[in-house]
């Protein structure tokens, strides 16, 4: 037998049992030992355990035996294809959006695509951050042809339906919640100075700057996004805010 026809079997049995008679020979009688059954279920918890860990946020806001029983679920139909589960889940928030038990959470997805934009964001390659003192020493001819990317570690969000990032900021740094939450769309930026992951509210037009420079258009294309989005953005003020938050790499 070939080593990769093995690995296959014994993956393909960790997650789904075969009955007997559709199971080769050998395949069954690994199948039969006990140990086998405590391997599965250490694998599937251990599964469990990573996609907890990742999307912590989620889990707060329904609980510990709500994620559990809906990560047991997942884990089934998405099994780790990689042993490094710190990125494990990278499809759970597309798939709160289909999971029947969550049509009375709307807002979850949303929020599972934050934890997960953190968990990327802490993985991201590092780079030289954009200096704002470089940047204002830039001549206006020099500045209409600039192309600044964003940052490999940032991450960015717009919801238009609910206010995402402030039902997950105040989860994530357990803080309690406005008994008037206005319910309207929000922006997220997450970043990494320094080597922390941090996070802070980003409006439309912030989102649509950042969403500009990622497709490669120049800074000025870039600004002239924001105001088509918004046109009362003060661009100082959101240029300000991208460069202190570390969100645009310095070109190379």
């Amino acid at each position: 037998m070939q080593l990769s026809a093995f690995q296959d079997g014994f993956a393909q049995a960790l997650w789904q049992h075969q009955p007997d008679g559709a199971a080769p020979a050998w395949l069954a009688a690994l199948q039969a030992q006990p140990g086998f059954a405590v391997y599965r279920n250490t694998v599937r918890k251990g599964s469990i355990d990573a996609l907890q860990a990742n999307y912590p946020t989620v889990c707060s806001l329904v609980g510990d035996e709500w994620f559990r029983a809906a990560a047991a679920v997942f884990t089934q139909e998405h099994p780790p294809a990689d042993g490094r589960l710190v990125a494990y889940g990278a499809s759970f928030a597309a798939w709160l959006a289909q999971f029947e038990p969550a049509a009375s959470l709307p807002y979850l997805p949303a929020v599972a695509t934050l934890d997960r934009l953190w968990t990327e964001c802490h993985l991201a390659a590092d780079a030289p951050p954009l200096p704002a003192q470089w940047l204002a020493q830039q001549t206006p001819n020099a500045l209409a042809t600039l192309v600044v990317l964003p940052h490999p570690a940032a991450r960015w969000h717009w919801c238009a339906d609910h206010p995402h990032y402030t039902l997950w900021q105040r989860h994530r740094e357990g803080l309690p919640m406005d008994d008037d939450l206005p319910w309207q769309g929000e922006g997220a930026l997450l970043t990494r100075p320094q080597g922390v992951v941090q996070w802070q509210a980003l409006s439309a037009a912030g989102v649509a700057l950042l969403n500009t420079c990622a497709a490669g258009q120049t800074l000025l294309v870039a600004t002239e996004q924001a105001l088509q989005t918004d046109p009362h953005c003060d661009i100082p003020a959101l240029v300000a805010q991208l460069l202190c938050a570390g969100a645009l790499c310095a070109p190379i």
